[in-house]
């Protein structure tokens, strides 16, 4: 056996009652966008579903731990950094920890973009 190797016994009896969260459950005031906190459902990881219209988007921020993009519609000019990358639908981007980023929508139409975040808690610290 490989010392890095992980064994274990799976279990068709979850630890805890599977839980369904809803999209609406997740509302962010009375917007479009969606906010998960991963810690207050048993997950790994935290998320923003963006839904935004052209020119929206979060200004520059940075996180303690990585944020990975995934544009699911439209088109995001998305700050890493000093650099720029326009993405879309289907392309996939990730900041390193503790770099400046953001992102606005960059069509003309609306961007969808899922943004992963790599902690079951979602810190922010804003530029302004």
């Amino acid at each position: 056996m490989n010392a890095a190797e992980i064994t274990m016994t799976p279990t068709m009896t979850p630890p805890a009652e599977p839980e369904l969260v809803t999209a609406v459950s997740l509302v962010i005031g009375t917007g479009r966008t969606r906010r998960f906190v991963g810690r207050d459902h048993g997950a790994g990881i935290s998320y923003f579903y963006v839904d935004n219209e052209p020119g929206e988007g979060p200004d520059l921020h940075w996180h303690p731990y990585t944020e990975t993009w995934v544009v699911i519609e439209g088109t995001a000019r998305i700050t890493i950094g000093d650099q720029q990358l326009v993405a879309t639908a289907g392309d996939t981007a990730t900041v390193p920890t503790g770099v400046w980023h953001g992102f606005k929508n960059a069509g003309d139409g609306r961007l969808r973009i899922l943004c992963i975040h790599a902690s079951d808690v979602i810190i922010q610290t804003w530029a302004d």
